[in-house]
């Protein structure tokens, strides 16, 4: 049996995996997000420990024979956020979250300082990464700055919380702008950068190695065995990549969560930064990844759902779903950027705006041009991606809450022209996938841990309304560029 626990933006999840791929059980607890200034994004890593101890308590009283049965535990997270510890290691300040844009400027200086940054990191300076969030407290917090003994990453700070040991893995690690992503180490230049040094870095290793032991003060008061491995683990998106067995070459998914990403597995370091196309490590050996992440997808759907008082996510997809084919292109054109964004344009101080209302639109017309400006802004993501001829594109999977529509999975279908699969279980990928890595940190092998699930559905492109899309995206796109100098 093995436990994968996955601390989300939202929630923290927790699952119970068998050793014949029977998920057992799941727990979730809710977690909150501060917005206490314009850009700025927050949460008190306290809270992600009660959450820990809520989805643990829920297990012991729901599956107590399967958690005595646990062997090792994964952890999957929600990357890039900057938790910074004192000598003691406490807390000094809450976690810089990965939506937080307060950094820009500092992402300017880290670029100049560092000329060879996206070489050695896969990746532009982006608020969102870790390491400008460190230049702005050095900058506007030199007392907390100064007492800085080590830096972790969510999941990384649970991991010292279970074990007491500062441990990470190199798909989350990647996504600092401290690592030498193609030599999968810290990099001193890098390091430097920021005022830091390896010393203030957690020690690295594999996500599928074993990392570390639980405490057994905590196995005791969990009802767990005595010497439980804490394997690597995973950021969130490589999780989710291993929970759906999509860790070949070839291999990728879009995910329709808090933010949208589009994935894809490779074979080696492909960096290319110029379009903000992210380049990680991916949670296996001698594998990495291509990324492209919007930082608002599912949520600018519930900003929707607030805002124009629908009842509930449902309910907006329902009213966009009514929109007929024929009436789409009369609809608002919608860009997505409620928190900035990141790929393509890197841009921190990008807005959301609905453009073209007229007194015949209404809620339904809404939700549908909220709905397709998410997904013509994955689209972009989408034409990021750069695959070298002997590694074709083999397969995309639809994952993630949003992912629970069939609609829009039929919607991305086709304003992306690709074929998208829907597997069973796909709204559990990062827990599974950190399930999936505890399995192998105990010996599992590849071939028999990371299978792919059923298949629920595919979703094939239609070439009805194909032409339509590419004309919505085009306006799309060049609403962007009118109006990117005005958001400052």
């Amino acid at each position: 049996m093995y436990l994968g626990l996955d601390l989300g933006t939202s929630e923290l999840k927790a699952l119970l995996l068998a050793d014949d791929h029977r998920i057992v059980g799941v727990a979730r607890a809710p977690l909150t997000v501060d917005r206490p200034h314009p850009l700025w994004s927050e949460q008190a890593p306290a809270q992600w420990w009660q959450a820990l101890e809520a989805v643990v308590a829920e297990l012991r009283t729901t599956h107590a024979k399967a958690l005595v049965q646990v062997r090792a535990i994964g952890l999957s997270g929600q990357m890039h956020g900057a938790t910074l510890l004192d000598a003691e290691g406490d807390v000094l300040r809450p976690a810089i979250l990965w939506n937080d844009g307060r950094s820009g400027a500092q992402c300017e200086a880290l670029t100049r300082a560092v000329p060879r940054l996206g070489e050695i990191a896969g990746n532009l300076a982006m608020p969102g990464f870790t390491a400008p969030k460190l230049l702005w407290v050095r900058e506007h917090e030199p007392e907390v700055f100064v007492r800085v003994a080590r830096v972790l990453l969510p999941k990384d700070w649970l991991r010292f919380m279970l074990s007491g040991e500062a441990v990470s893995e190199m798909s989350d690690a990647a996504g600092t702008l401290w690592l030498d992503v193609g030599a999968r180490d810290w990099s001193d230049e890098l390091l430097a950068a920021t005022g830091l040094t390896r010393d203030h870095m957690p020690r690295l290793v594999e996500g599928s190695e074993v990392s570390t032991l639980l405490k057994p003060e905590l196995a005791a008061r969990w009802g767990l065995r005595d010497g439980v491995k804490i394997a690597g683990g995973a950021g969130d998106n490589a999780a989710s990549a291993v929970g759906m067995g999509l860790v070949e070459p070839g291999q990728g998914f879009v995910s329709l969560g808090t933010s949208g990403v589009v994935f894809v597995s490779t074979d080696r370091f492909l960096p290319n930064p110029a379009q903000a196309m992210h380049a990680f490590c991916h949670a296996l050996p001698r594998r990495w990844h291509q990324m492209s992440v919007m930082l608002s997808a599912a949520s600018a759907v519930s900003w929707a759902v607030k805002t124009f008082k629908f009842a509930d996510e449902a309910a907006l997809l329902e009213a966009a779903a009514s929109v007929a084919l024929a009436d789409r292109p009369r609809c608002p054109l919608f860009l997505p950027y409620l928190s900035g964004e990141r790929s393509p344009h890197n841009n921190p101080n990008a807005q959301g705006v609905l453009f073209g209302l007229t007194h015949a639109h209404g809620p339904a017309e809404i939700a549908y041009a909220v709905v397709e400006g998410v997904s013509l802004g994955l689209r972009d993501g989408f034409d990021t991606l750069r695959l070298p001829a002997d590694m074709p594109l083999r397969e995309v999977a639809l994952v993630g809450g949003g992912a629970r529509s069939v609609w829009w999975g039929q919607l991305l279908a086709d304003i992306f022209q690709v074929e998208l699969t829907l597997y069973a279980g796909s709204e559990t990928g990062g827990a599974l996938g950190a399930a999936r890595l505890a399995w192998l940190a105990d010996g599992g092998a590849v071939a028999e841990v990371c299978t792919l699930p059923p298949v629920k559905q595919t979703l094939k492109p239609s070439s009805e309304g194909a032409d339509g899309h590419r004309t919505r995206h085009a306006r799309f796109q060049v609403l962007y560029m009118a109006l990117r100098d005005q958001f400052r």
